[in-house]
């Protein structure tokens, strides 16, 4: 069987640096796109017949329509779209100044809406495909201090879950991988701090910002073994909705889900009653 073609984004450092270089290790086709393509030059070098390397910010339209527009040239096909472009933020959201929540809502909400909108004409076309859409542990569960972004991931969730419902009937297959704690740049130079510190939130937000940034690079998540675990979803006849990735996402997704049912359960005859009376 024919190896699949994958277009990643943000191939220059984390997640999407270590899955470009699994997936043509293993033999996959693959478009590795980044704002620079000097980072990314090392990837691609030994891989001259299934590697491209494009310059690519997801903010950008042209950018969009080009990466994708010489990936099919060169391959013929994408298989495989991975949405992993993002940037982190730091504040409370009382702290967080608009002009950077919007930029952030570009690049981790609005570049990966348009890459998605960009590629489904392809995967409807081939009548098969798979989206890869790299949201967070923070797109179910809410942070202090990272609420905007959380705010991002969960608009990245329910994008995909809509997604998932359009596409599932026309071949295209749709997964949100939602990480906890990795040792990718994320909490390090991904990540922007707000320069507004109120000291209302030093025991709330302003902790939890010091503890994300303080475990960076010695968080529990190994990248490497995030990427094989892509590709086995990927692979997956059954491949799931939502892949949670670190055993800190587990634990936090089923408490979420907890909270949701002691919420539902203590609520529902009110809930219930806000319907009209049944006749």
């Amino acid at each position: 069987m024919e190896k699949k073609v994958w277009l990643i984004t943000g191939c220059s450092t984390g997640f999407g640096r270590e899955l470009a270089t699994y997936v043509l290790a293993e033999g996959y086709s693959a478009t590795v796109a980044a704002r620079n393509t000097y980072d990314i030059a090392d990837i691609v070098k030994d891989y001259d017949e299934t590697a491209l390397a494009v310059k690519l910010d997801v903010t950008k339209s042209e950018q969009i329509k080009d990466a994708v527009k010489k990936t099919i040239d060169k391959f013929g096909r994408i298989d495989v779209l991975v949405n992993n472009a993002g940037i982190g933020y730091f504040g409370a959201v009382e702290e967080s100044e608009e002009a950077a929540v919007r930029n952030m809502f570009e690049i981790n909400f609005w570049g990966l809406a348009k890459m998605t909108q960009e590629i489904l004409p392809i995967m409807r076309k081939q009548k098969s495909g798979h989206i890869v859409n790299i949201a967070s542990i923070g797109g179910l569960v809410g942070f202090p201090a990272v609420g905007f972004y959380n705010a991002t991931k969960f608009a990245v969730d329910g994008l995909s879950e809509s997604l998932a419902k359009e596409t599932a009937p026309l071949g295209i297959k749709v997964t949100i991988v939602a990480p906890s704690g990795f040792r990718t740049d994320w909490a390090g130079r991904s990540a922007n701090n707000s320069p507004i510190v109120i000291e209302d939130y030093a025991t709330t937000a302003g902790a939890n910002k010091n503890m994300i940034r303080g475990y960076s690079g010695a968080q529990p998540g190994d990248p490497k073994r995030a990427a094989i675990a892509i590709v086995k979803a990927v692979e997956s006849a059954q491949p799931p909705l939502r892949l949670l990735l670190g055993e800190a996402a587990l634990k936090g997704a089923r408490n979420k889900l907890n909270e949701l049912k002691k919420d539902f359960d203590t609520w529902e005859e009110t809930t219930v009653g806000a319907d009209f009376p049944k006749a």
